[in-house]
């Protein structure tokens, strides 16, 4: 009788302890495709917002870029014109 209470308490134990994880570890594959879809959409947010960030830094490079090539055409042109002009 000993033994057979020993050996059960031990059993018992045992499930006590694995019992909750075998549960807890088996997701349905229904939710395991809607975690992937909010993964999905959360990354394709994180994805937008690096590209919105991105294009608008290029756009301010570029804007400043056709500024300084206008102010340094400009400045070329009233060279040309100091030189060309008799008085």
């Amino acid at each position: 009788m000993r033994t057979f209470n020993r050996s059960f308490c031990s059993f018992m134990l045992f499930l006590g302890l694995m019992g909750p994880s075998f549960l807890a570890a088996q997701d349905s594959p229904k939710q395991d495709m809607k975690d992937a879809g909010h993964e999905t959409k959360e990354a394709a947010k994180d994805t937008g917002k690096a590209t919105k960030k991105v294009a608008k830094k290029t756009g301010r490079a570029v804007k400043k870029g056709v500024h300084k090539a206008a102010k340094k055409t400009e400045q070329g042109a009233q060279k040309v014109k100091d030189k060309t002009d008799p008085n």
